[in-house]
């Protein structure tokens, strides 16, 4: 279990298969703000809150010119599922082997009701232009996320 990454380190690279099978690499988004946000699972209520959250506010985030990038352990035929089920507007991408979340440090020990196990835990990181991670939030509470995310991207781009 990786430490989790702090504000001002480099965003770890990456290639993961999105909703539709697609490679997304972090390396071909340079130049442009990246939310990356770590779920534990498709179709669960806070996860299908927080995807709805990011989802209608797409544009807005588009206007700052920043994209939306979810990741969890579920496979890409579970990703296109929750993607069509909620209308879903950007990539979700597949991380079966949680070894991108371990690079983030999202991936931890959970306590749930005295028992442990490892999972996701719901963090995001505002990556900038560069590949430096500016913001982190880690153990989100979906309600109101949103809306933090795109105040620090303002920040963000309002200095760039």
């Amino acid at each position: 279990m990786a430490d989790w990454l702090e504000e001002g380190a480099k965003a770890p690279a990456f290639t993961l298969a999105d909703d539709k099978g697609n490679k997304v690499k972090l390396s071909d988004l340079k130049g442009t703000p990246v939310v990356l946000y770590f779920y534990p699972a498709d179709d669960t209520p806070g996860c299908t809150r927080e995807a709805c959250a990011f989802r209608d506010r797409k544009s807005e985030l588009e206007k700052l010119g920043a994209k939306v990038l979810g990741i969890s352990p579920d496979d890409v035929a579970s990703h296109g599922k929750f993607r069509d089920k909620f209308n879903l507007n950007f990539p979700l991408l597949a991380d079966p082997d949680h070894a991108v979340a371990e690079k983030f440090g999202a991936w931890r020990e959970k306590n749930m009701y005295g028992k442990k196990s490892m999972g996701i835990a719901r963090s995001t990181f505002l990556i900038d232009g560069k590949g430096v991670i500016r913001k982190v939030w880690r153990a989100v509470k979906v309600d109101g996320h949103d809306a933090k995310v795109i105040e620090a991207v303002k920040e963000l781009t309002a200095v760039n």
